[in-house]
């Protein structure tokens, strides 16, 4: 049994919007069919399910920390990256009912968003079970966290150990972030990954991480301290982070990275000539939260690069909504275009997530979610906009 929506303009995304189009999908959500109106002929009566608004394809949140779900609110807005990570360490201990109830909520409101799947990190296995009942299709991304170079063998053997416990066959082991591996972690980490094998780490958040690679100077120093690690094996490089870490990462696995709030335009140049296969991951409503900044968009789109979104985690957002980041971007940069940056939150996530063959578009035998943008005049995204989700 085919079930036929239909709304003022279908978003196919890869395609051109179709005025009026109409979209066939059977019962689990594989669609069957595209048409404008032209092109409909029916050769039994069909209901169509008419609606106002724009159909488009389910969000793809590439990247999140489901397991911190338990931490709305709990720390402040504005500490900067480097006090944000010591208060995430020392208050995230929960009893699990609590954080098996939180990440519950936080899986629902995500479904409810249109999220159909999700890139997420882990360095625990409490959200293995949440992810096996879920309907939302997760990658998980377990994370290696190791500044000491003698900890880097077994930080390695514990990552990949922890990936057993997510069984649905999308899970990679990923540096967390520059500050928190060794440069012989990075090292072994490059020889022990498989090509298949998708890195997402956490780039360039704060300038904190800039001024630590290139100086060794700032509050990561002071942090290490906090957190009783030795930080004798980092050393100044005299340039930003990405410069100092990326030619350490393996070849040619795919690369997402992860808020670069602070990456300037000759990092962009650097990545470029590198000749990486990397995508940018924009979280802004936590990087409004954790360090009250937004990255330089518009050098990332006139550098021609590939952008997706994110929510990073409940303990950095008030919510977990693909629509709700693009809308904060719009705002703030009022030149974007609602046709381009649908895009990241789709197609380019799922292309990132390597599962374009199922999500990201609206396409015959896909099953990517139908989404309801309620409220849009003229591809213009603005605070009305509501979201329904249609399948």
């Amino acid at each position: 049994m085919l079930k036929y929506l239909s709304a003022n303009y279908i978003l196919p995304i890869t395609s051109m919007p179709i005025k009026d189009g109409i979209v066939a999908v059977d019962e689990e959500g594989v669609i069957q069919g595209i048409y404008d109106p032209a092109s409909f002929t029916q050769t039994d009566k069909v209901e169509i399910e008419r609606y106002g608004g724009i159909i488009i394809p389910g969000f793809i949140n590439a990247h999140c920390h489901l397991e911190l779900s338990h931490m709305k609110g709990v720390v402040a807005k504005g500490t900067g990256l480097p006090n944000f990570l010591s208060q995430v360490m020392t208050s995230r201990s929960a009893s699990m009912k609590k954080m098996d109830d939180a990440m519950a909520k936080a899986d629902k409101e995500m479904y409810e968003n249109g999220i159909v799947a999700v890139g997420d990190h882990a360095n625990t296995d409490n959200s293995s079970k949440q992810k096996e009942d879920s309907k939302i299709l997760y990658h998980t991304f377990v994370e290696v966290i190791g500044v000491e170079p003698e900890e880097a063998d077994f930080k390695l053997k514990e990552a990949k150990s922890l990936t057993q416990e997510f069984r649905n066959g999308h899970v990679s082991i990923t540096p967390h972030a520059p500050y928190s591996c060794s440069k012989v972690l990075f090292k072994k980490f490059k020889k022990s990954v498989p090509e298949t094998n998708i890195i997402s780490i956490h780039n360039q958040e704060s300038d904190e991480e800039n001024k630590l690679f290139r100086y060794k100077t700032g509050e990561f120093l002071d942090f290490y301290k906090s957190i009783g690690k030795n930080a004798d094996s980092i050393k100044a490089q005299a340039r930003n982070s990405i410069q100092s870490y990326l030619p350490y990462l393996p070849y040619p696995n795919k690369l997402l990275l992860v808020h670069n709030t602070y990456t300037s335009l000759k990092d962009l140049d650097f990545v470029e000539r590198m000749d990486r296969d990397v995508v940018w991951c924009l979280c802004p409503k936590a990087n409004l939260y954790i360090e009250g900044n937004l990255p330089k968009v518009q050098n990332f789109i006139s550098a021609g690069q590939r952008l997706v979104i994110g929510t990073d985690s409940l303990a950095s957002n008030d919510t977990l909504s693909v629509l709700e980041e693009l809308k904060v971007l719009h705002e703030h940069f009022e030149d974007l275009d609602f046709l381009q940056t649908i895009q990241w939150a789709t197609i380019n996530g799922a292309v990132a997530l390597n599962i374009e063959d199922e999500y990201g578009s609206l396409e015959i035998g896909k099953k990517p979610g139908i989404v309801l943008l309620e409220g849009m005049e003229n591809f213009r995204l603005t605070d009305k906009v509501k979201i329904k989700r249609l399948a």
